[in-house]
């Protein structure tokens, strides 16, 4: 049974959102693939890599096109033995298609498809070197990735086994694709992230060097994108440049910065939170962003600001000194119910309602019916989960609680390990430690070398390998 160890447990023991790594990369290199440690913090025991699901179209490309009759299908590469198919390809050059932004810039057909060619010989060079060295995924830890899919798509399991019915997809297949990609995500991170080494000294120096430099702040900064398409006509160009000045004019004298960017910003990222990146330190930020709001005053917007990517437009949100910054502390108390193929999501969110209507009419208190109901290992406490810093829970668990007041109970929550009922019982404000801004500054310099330690990792596969290529 997982129980409050499991909801709680991170890589970085107790650390404040503030401090995390920014791990992906902002607007200037939009629909970039990220490697495996650059995909966000998350928890550890239920990872969240999935083929896409949108809510209002076919379950994955991928997905999709597996299994149907090919006319003219033929081997492409040898890879230590294993071959790759001309329709592996096609399958990963239909979902890239699918899934790009109407703006996003593509290579020619012919680069687009040496990429992915290339990109999937990779894969099967690591995932074979995962095996090789033991390595598993757990049915439990697949369970728990199709469960945060059904719950970040409003689906119970059921309901998503069905819409992958109707879209004519196997669902052990679907499995199958899950459990590859959180094997291939695993053997990245353990590989990689061992071969990068950093020294006190080092840690001591960023932190002195970003003292001195003004960098020693966290900001919250709105963005306001507008793309410009490869190639674009010097015409098209200055309408872009035109609408840009017009968004940044009207942001200036008040118009709703939010409103603006949901309806112009071709940052899908953030548009729909109106363009908020969230606390990040000013030395995760392009420079190009720090230099042009350092002057600015919270509320303000800047100029317009032009990089490869388009023209962009920022609003100050917040700026605090990350040398005495505090983060907010949630103390809250929970009722979990796990989804069973008897009792599935919809069933559990009944029972909660009715439960929450209780506590609401003051028939039972949170803590005597979390006794009595909760599945988790709180319920001996009165699903009381003590003191808990930002990023410790799932993101729709966090969510709820941060939009409570003390003594307040949210509505019945979905998430990867049951249907919670949540009361927030009192937040505080506490002050950043030493060890914590340590902590911080290894994060920022290990982010920094990721890329370099992966890169070097997969060449040194890849020339241990044996590739035969095929001529089309």
């Amino acid at each position: 049974m997982t129980d409050l160890s499991a909801m709680k447990r991170n890589a970085l023991r107790r650390m404040p959102r503030p401090l995390l790594p920014l791990v992906a990369t902002l607007a200037l290199s939009l629909g970039q693939a990220q490697p495996a440690s650059a995909q966000g913090f998350r928890l550890l025991d239920a990872p969240q890599v999935s083929p896409r699901i949108p809510g209002a179209r076919n379950l994955s490309t991928d997905l999709q096109l597996a299994g149907k009759p090919t006319t003219a299908d033929y081997i492409v590469a040898i890879v230590n033995s294993e071959p790759i198919t001309h329709t592996e390809v096609d399958k990963r050059v239909a979902r890239i298609f699918d899934t790009a932004g109407r703006n996003t810039r593509l290579p020619p057909a012919d680069e687009l498809r040496r990429q992915v060619l290339d990109a999937l010989i990779n894969e099967r060079i690591q995932m074979q070197a995962a095996k090789a060295m033991g390595m598993t995924v757990a049915d439990a830890d697949v369970d728990a990735a199709i469960a945060n899919i059904a719950a970040q798509n409003n689906l119970s399991l059921g309901e998503l086994q069905s819409r992958m019915k109707a879209d004519g997809l196997d669902y052990e297949r679907y499995r199958n694709s899950l459990r590859e990609q959180i094997l291939l995500e695993r053997v990245r991170e353990r590989e990689v992230n061992g071969r990068i080494r950093i020294t006190d000294d080092e840690i001591d120096r960023v932190r002195a060097e970003a003292a001195a430099a003004g960098r020693d702040v966290d900001l919250n900064l709105a963005h306001l994108l507008l793309l410009m398409p490869e190639g674009a006509s010097s015409a098209e160009q200055q309408r872009l440049a035109q609408k840009a000045a017009d968004l940044q004019a009207r942001a200036a004298q008040g118009a709703n910065f939010g409103d603006l960017v949901k309806q112009n910003s071709d940052d899908k990222s953030t548009r729909d939170n109106g363009g908020i990146f969230g606390m990040r330190p000013a030395s995760k930020l392009p420079e190009l962003f720090t230099d042009a709001v350092k002057d600015l005053k919270v509320g303000q917007v800047s100029r317009v600001l032009r990089s490869n990517a388009g023209f962009h437009i920022l609003k100050l949100i917040e700026r605090e000194n990350s040398a005495a910054a505090t983060y907010t502390q949630h103390r809250a108390r929970h009722i979990l119910l796990r989804t069973t193929p008897q009792q599935d999501a919809e069933a559990g969110k009944r029972k909660l309602a009715d439960i929450r209507k209780q506590i609401v009419g003051g028939q039972a208190s949170f803590a005597q019916l979390a006794r009595q109901f909760s599945e988790d290992g709180s319920a001996t406490k009165g699903g009381d989960l003590g003191w808990a810093a930002p990023g410790q829970f799932v993101p729709e668990f966090e969510q709820a609680l941060v939009a409570l007041q003390p003594g307040q109970v949210s509505e019945p929550i979905v998430s990867r390990f049951g249907v919670h009922l949540i009361q927030l019982i009192e937040r505080r404000e506490v002050q950043l430690t030493d060890a914590q801004q340590r902590e911080a500054a290894r994060a920022v310099l290990r982010e920094k070398r990721f890329e370099q330690a992966y890169e070097e990792w997969a060449a040194e596969l890849r020339a241990a390998a044996f590739v035969d290529m095929r001529d089309e």
